[in-house]
């Protein structure tokens, strides 16, 4: 979209190390995922957030999360860091192997905004039964939700072009076009950064914690 777009723009004229600034709150934490694991490391992320709140009094702007998008392959994390649109032309669902409760493989991006009945991809993650209370908290571990308490997310470069390339011998289009096609799907706020493995060592080197996933 335009506006995905824009704040891409955004990004770059800031440098490739601009986000580190947007990373608000004396109590900073980067949850490092390259694997889905179908949304736990989103419910880690809600988990840091909501227990410095609720428990140690936290007031608003305090707590900042980094969250990253990156790896290639079906366990990969990397499709999160795009759109509905993406999701159903590419069929990314398929691609991850994550199915609704019905059984049908996702056309929408289901960590983007998911709803109670997307519980089942935590239970089938954790081994649980179902668990209304579970249930209830899928709202808020999505990706906007998340990003509305404070949350950065990061898109690694590097894996995004290895990923195109990927897709491309998955019969899904040229790597080229592919590339170009994507980006104009990147989620609102997701920032791109060159390489992962450098924006975690920036973010350490800044006294952003670091969480592995």
């Amino acid at each position: 979209t335009a506006s995905a777009q824009a704040g891409k723009a955004a990004a770059s004229s800031a440098g490739p190390d601009g986000w580190l600034s947007g990373v608000k709150g004396t109590h900073r934490c980067l949850f490092d995922f390259p694997q889905h694991k179908n949304g736990v490391p989103l419910l880690h992320i809600l988990n840091y957030i909501n227990t410095y709140k609720e428990a140690y009094k936290a007031g608003p702007g305090t707590v900042g999360a980094v969250g990253t998008f990156y790896g290639i392959g079906a366990q990969s994390s990397i499709a999160l860091a795009f759109d509905d649109a993406a999701w159903a032309k590419y069929g990314l669902g398929e691609y991850l192997g994550l199915k609704d409760a019905s059984g049908k493989a996702y056309t929408r991006n289901v960590f983007f905004r998911p709803t109670a009945n997307d519980a089942h991809l935590l239970g089938q993650a954790m081994q649980l039964p179902p668990m209304p209370g579970l249930a209830g908290a899928l709202p808020a571990l999505g990706i906007e939700s998340l990003q509305k308490m404070g949350t950065s997310f990061l898109l690694c470069n590097n894996a995004f072009g290895a990923w195109c390339m990927e897709l491309e011998g998955r019969g899904k289009g040229k790597m080229a076009d592919l590339q170009t096609e994507l980006m104009k799907h990147l989620l609102l706020g997701v920032t791109v950064v060159p390489a992962m493995v450098i924006a975690i060592e920036k973010a350490q080197a800044a006294g952003i914690r670091y969480n592995r996933q």
